[in-house]
This record gives C-alpha cells, structure tokens and sequence, in this order.
C-alpha cells in the first residue's frame, strides 16, 4: 500500500549535496527529500577554453547557459572583457554575473535556449551578420543554441567549458522506494538528469517511478526530454530552482 502524498518525500536528480540550493528550498516548504543525484559535474580540459578567452576581444558576444559555465569561464578570466556584450539563460546565472561584476545585457523572459535565440533574433539587424559570439558550454549541450545563433547569421565558438555525466546512484535503494510506491514528485533540471536516471534505472523501473510520482520539470527543453519518455511534466513557474520548488510543492498538495 502506498502512502499519502502529504508524507512521501520528492527526489532531487541535481548534482547537489544535501544542503543544496534546491533541496534546502524544498525543505524550506516543508517537503521531505530524497537525494538521487543522477549526473555530476566536473572540469574539462581548460585548454580550448583558455584559447578562447584569450581572443576573448574578437567577440562581441559571450553566452552563458548556466551557473557552471559562468564559474569555468570567471575562474580563467575575472573580469569583464571591455566591448563585448553578455547574454544569459535564466535570472539565477545572470545574477552569478552581475555579483561578480559583469553586466549582462540579454536575459531572455524564459530560461531555456530557444527563449535565447528568440531573444536574439528579437533585436537582430542586418549589421549584425557575422558577429562573433562564444559559447562556453556543457560537454552535453544540446544543438540548439548554436545553432539558432548560426542560422541568424552568427559565427558561433563552442567551447567546452565542464563536463556533465553520469553520477554513480545507489539504483538498489532507488528501486527499493520505486517498489513501495513511496515517492510524491521526482524534479528535473536539465535534460541530462532525465536522460541519466533514464539509464541507470532502467526503463521499466523509470516507467514504474513516473507512473506514480510526478516529473516536475524546470524548463521545456527538460520536459521535452521526459516526453520522448512518455511521461508530460509539469513545468516550474518560473523556471528557476526557487520556482521548481514552489511548483512540486503546489503539485503536491493538488494531487494529495
């Protein structure tokens, strides 16, 4: 027998600690959490980075993606290049800038990479055409921003900036909960968790796990992964982690 929403704990797949940001936020509303951490990331060979960054001037755009990419980037090079504009993914990576001094001039209304190439293309002129921009990324980036910025008419530099993979994830304890049915809301926060828990449980134990905790995700392009799955989530409002916890929260308490 399973047991009531109200006392099932949600599962957190981000690579944090147990007081982590988005964890501290769900037990902060009163949520018990269960720690899954089903990607983890780490450093990647700084070489291309820093042979970027130190033509850094020959672009006239950087783009940040997310919090990590921000910390490899500011970790070679502190201070904000003069002339060249910043754009960023979401208030939290752009509010990881602005405290370190650099300020950012394109941050789109939704955190996900299509709102940033819209937001692009929102303010693009024909003088725009062959504008440098660099893009330090995860080593799993998804195509989409480099792309959306080449079809506007961008010269695109991706760089490896960290790497995302796998976490190692105590599966047997995993299945264990999935087994009792003991689980109210599993969150997302980036495609990669969806893709890796995906993996490492399996497809009949991930099936078993959605069919009845629901997926929160913090963004479309992450719920667009869970529904190459099968499985529609609800997505944060707004998409940031503060936002992905209100949201589960909300959820909970709507299906208990």
């Amino acid at each position: 027998m399973s047991l009531p929403l109200a006392v099932r704990p949600v599962v957190v797949t981000r690579d944090e600690g147990a007081d982590g940001p988005l964890s501290r936020e769900l037990r902060e509303l009163g949520l018990t959490v269960l720690s899954w951490p089903a990607v983890s990331v780490g450093a990647a060979d700084a070489g291309a980075l820093a042979a970027a960054l130190a033509a850094v001037r020959s672009f006239g755009w950087i783009v940040f993606a997310s919090r990590h990419a921000v910390a490899a980037v500011l970790e070679q090079l502190p201070a904000a290049p003069a002339g060249v504009r910043i754009a960023a993914i979401g208030r939290a990576t752009a509010l990881t800038l602005r405290q370190r001094g650099w300020p950012v001039e394109l941050v789109p209304d939704e955190a996900n990479a299509a709102a940033l190439v819209a937001a692009f293309a929102a303010r693009w002129r024909p003088e725009d055409a062959g504008v440098r921009i660099l893009y330090p990324a995860s080593s799993r980036a998804l195509p989409t921003i480099a792309a959306g910025l080449t079809q506007l008419g961008a010269q695109v530099t991706q760089v490896e900036a960290y790497r995302t993979e796998a976490a190692p994830l105590n599966v047997a304890a995993c299945r264990e909960w999935i087994a009792r049915g003991a689980v109210a809301a599993v969150t997302f926060a980036s495609p990669s968790a969806v893709a890796e828990l995906a993996r490492s449980l399996g497809p009949e134990d991930f099936q078993r796990l959605l069919s009845s905790a629901a997926p929160v995700a913090i963004g479309r392009t992450t719920a667009a992964e869970l529904r190459t799955r099968g499985h529609t989530a609800v997505i944060a409002d707004p998409a940031t982690l503060h936002g992905l916890a209100v949201t589960t929260l909300r959820l909970v308490q709507t299906r208990d």
